[in-house]
């Protein structure tokens, strides 16, 4: 079996990048992903509107155009296809990391096949574990940690939980196809981070009653045709068809934790690595995008981590 100079986990846009700074230096890489190509973009909502402009998701030099002035998730999942096929970039889908071993080289066991690598590159963002709620009733049928399309919930009862961009994206979506919304948020207002040309939207449908909302209240059990919320007047029970949990989400803590990376003490639980290199406390072992800010999902983005493909595989040549 040949030793790749360099194996990256995750065909995200910072993994893809990583593949495209490997490729441009004359390494020996391969890029493994457990799910379809951006994996973590095609979960995103179908109308889902990016935060940012499109030059700012730009990879390899490629101009992304959009006809928005801020792209939406399809013609980013276009975007990144195209770079891929145009650089022809070693990416191998539905190809799970299973086991590491850490000898001379990296040994890694995948779904699909064994790999040995000098170095690898752990670029596997935070869209794939959802943070649970860990109440009566979760694991119903009804209940959904992801959103995608609003039409599957019109004309019924759905309660929202949280107040993030992804929450008021489902419940704006849902209530304009003729669902009875009710959102549960744990704070005293909607999320300063969510869009600013959809705040003013989501705060004016709570204040006019079109969207109920329950503010610095929680979820506490979910049944089959109702639930309970603890709100500071005390508990309360509604009707209820669906629950969408949109309670954020986390990095793969378990992926990190089998290469033996050294996560911190306090509840970021940020991974240990040099801010330069993106080396971690594992030699050879580097982390790129969103995944290095820990349960601090909001630290790193696509425009500001591209750079980290950079510096790492400047520090391998």
């Amino acid at each position: 079996m040949d030793v790749l100079d360099v194996l990256i986990i995750g065909a995200g846009p910072i993994g893809l990048t990583c593949g495209l700074e490997a490729q441009k230096a004359g390494l020996t890489y391969v890029i493994v992903e457990k799910g379809c190509l951006v994996n973590s973009l095609h979960n995103y909502p179908q109308n889902m509107t990016f935060f940012s402009t499109s030059e700012k998701l730009e990879i390899g030099g490629v101009p992304f155009v959009s006809v928005n002035p801020k792209p939406k998730r399809d013609e980013a999942l276009e975007y990144y296809r195209r770079v891929c096929q145009k650089f022809n970039l070693n990416v191998r889908l539905f190809e799970a990391v299973e086991a590491v071993q850490m000898n001379d080289v990296f040994e890694i066991q995948t779904s699909k096949g064994e790999y040995k690598a000098k170095n690898v590159i752990i670029s596997t963002g935070f869209y794939d574990v959802p943070h649970l709620m860990n109440i009566p009733g979760e694991d119903l049928p009804k209940v959904a940690h992801y959103y995608k399309d609003p039409h599957y919930y019109a004309l019924q009862h759905v309660l929202v939980v949280g107040a993030s961009n992804s929450s008021v994206d489902a419940a704006l979506e849902t209530y304009r196809k003729g669902a009875h919304v009710t959102m549960v948020i744990r704070d005293e207002e909607i999320s300063k981070r969510v869009k600013y040309w959809v705040r003013p939207d989501i705060i004016n449908r709570i204040k006019e009653g079109s969207i109920t909302a329950y503010f610095n209240s929680t979820l506490k059990e979910v049944r089959p045709l109702e639930v309970d919320i603890q709100t500071p007047e005390g508990l309360i029970t509604i009707q209820n068809d669906f629950v969408l949990a949109l309670t954020g989400y986390q990095p793969d803590f378990g992926l990190l934790q089998k290469f033996g990376v050294t996560l911190s003490a306090d509840e970021k639980l940020s991974p240990m690595h040099h801010p330069e290199t993106m080396e971690t406390n594992v030699k050879g072992l580097y982390l790129a995008g969103v995944v290095c800010g820990g349960m601090d999902t909001h630290l790193w983005f696509i425009e500001n981590s591209r750079e980290h493909a950079v510096r790492i595989i400047s520090n391998l040549q």
